[in-house]
Parts: structure tokens; C-alpha cells; sequence
């Protein structure tokens, strides 16, 4: 059965630095043509009915980099608060942020929290950034918060379950991904949402970030209407397209 519009798409966007160097551009223009396609993937995601957009801005990992680029990338996110922020949330968009906040500046933490706050109320689009993040870090911090709930006697070891354990990550209040698109063609997860995604789709598409246009996106949708979802069954499961962020069927988590 042809499954509806996923609740729930994350985005790894990979590839602004490639196509920069294709185009004979520096890589931070790419990264600035790829901040459009922010904007452009958001409004595609809302006018398609996706009730959770989750995207992958800036991995622990990413700190390596060369400083003036890491300096670049900062700086380009504070400017993007500054300037659309607002439109984000007349549009009715939830802003929402996973990740190390902590790593980051001070100035850029609390534009953070505003932009957070300013959108708590919303009912649409959950826009999820996810900076400095790291799944494997993520899953540590749930295990030591778990941990930390068994030496008080909260919980009994043997009480723990998936459901609990998911209520622990930084996505505890969303339902997990539907559906990964990846851009540039690399064939790796890169230690994004691991728990999250283990029965997502996987849609991989070579069309680096810059290139990754609204039709680019309807495809990758298009496609995850014709997979069959069995979640270890040998039946497809029916996935329902319910706008209250609950999911149909999952193997057995809600």
C-alpha cells in the first residue's frame, strides 16, 4: 500500500563545499547558496504537510575545520536568525534546536533560546536545527541520564524500555523520521539520529546541497510513497498521515 506524505523528513545536507569547488566558487559561497535552499525546502516541507523537518546543519565533528570557516558557517547562522527568524514564525513554524548548544557562543546561544521561545506556541512545521550534534554523544547522555535515574531508585534497571530510553535523546518529543534524504551521494549515515532512524527510508541522492531545489525534494517524497514499510513484518504496514505528530505504526513504539 503507497504510504502517505512522512510526518517526520531529516535532512543530512552534505555537499555546499563540493559544489562551490564544481562551480570554481569559494566554499563559503556554497554555503551561502545552500542557506537558500533552507528557506526553500522549509516552504516546500509546509506546503507538502510535513509536520517535522529535521536538518543537519553542523556536526560535533564539524569543529574540526579550518577556524575561518567554522567563524563563516557561525556567523552565517546568526545572520540567518536575524533576518528570517520572524518570517519563520509568522508563518506558524516551531524553531527548535538539538545538539551541544553549549559549544557554541554566547551571542549565538541566545538568539538560539529567543528564536525557541518566540515559536514554542506555534502549531505547524517543528524546524529542527541540529548543531554541534552527535548521535553517539546523544545516545551517552541518555544512558547517563537513565543511569543517573536508577541510583536515585527512580526506575529499576529492568523497567528501562525503548519508549524510555527514546523519551531520554533530544528528540523525546517528536515522532522518529519517516524518511533520510542525503544529498552529494555519499553512502553514510555520519552519526546522525542513529537511534531515530532505524526504520527510516533511505532516500540518497547525488544532487549536492546547492542543487537540492524544491523539485529535488517532491521527488525524494514521491518516492517514499511508492516503499513498503514492514518494520520486520511480512506485510506493509499502512502509515497513517495524522497531523497530531503520533505515528500508526512504528514496531511498537508511539
Amino acid at each position: 500500500m503507497p504510504n502517505a506524505i512522512p510526518q517526520h523528513v531529516a535532512v543530512i545536507m552534505d555537499g555546499n563545499g563540493r559544489w562551490a569547488k564544481k562551480q570554481g566558487l569559494l566554499r563559503i559561497q556554497g554555503h551561502e547558496v545552500g542557506v537558500q535552499r533552507v528557506e526553500e525546502i522549509i516552504k516546500a516541507a509546509q506546503e507538502k504537510g510535513v509536520r517535522y523537518l529535521t536538518l543537519y546543519a553542523f556536526s560535533k565533528e564539524n569543529w574540526r575545520r579550518p577556524k575561518e570557516e567554522v567563524e563563516f558557517l557561525m556567523g552565517l547562522l546568526s545572520v540567518y536568525l536575524d533576518k528570517k527568524i520572524k518570517e519563520l514564525i509568522k508563518n506558524n513554524c516551531v524553531f527548535n534546536v538539538i545538539g551541544e548548544m553549549g559549544d557554541l557562543g554566547a551571542t549565538l546561544q541566545k538568539k538560539l533560546t529567543e528564536a525557541m521561545e518566540a515559536s514554542r506556541n506555534n502549531t505547524g512545521l517543528v524546524v529542527t536545527l541540529a548543531l554541534s550534534y552527535s548521535s553517539r554523544r546523544e545516545i551517552l547522555r541518555a544512558c547517563q541520564k537513565i543511569a543517573d535515574e536508577v541510583s536515585r531508585g527512580e526506575i529499576k534497571s529492568s523497567e528501562i524500555t525503548e519508549e524510555i530510553f527514546s523519551r531520554s535523546l533530544y528528540t523525546a518529543d517528536m515522532p522518529d523520521p519517516e524518511l533520510l534524504i542525503r544529498t552529494s551521494g555519499e553512502m553514510r549515515i555520519s552519526n546522525f539520529l542513529l537511534w531515530q532512524i532505524s526504520y527510516a527510508e533511505l532516500y540518497i541522492t547525488p544532487k549536492f546541497w546547492p542543487e537540492f531545489t524544491r523539485d529535488e525534494f517532491e521527488k525524494a517524497l514521491e518516492d517514499y510513497k511508492g516503499r513498503e514499510r514492514r518494520f520486520g513484518d511480512t506485510c506493509p504496514v499502512k502509515v497513517s498521515n495524522s497531523s497530531n505528530g503520533t505515528r500508526a505504526a512504528n514496531g511498537g513504539r508511539t
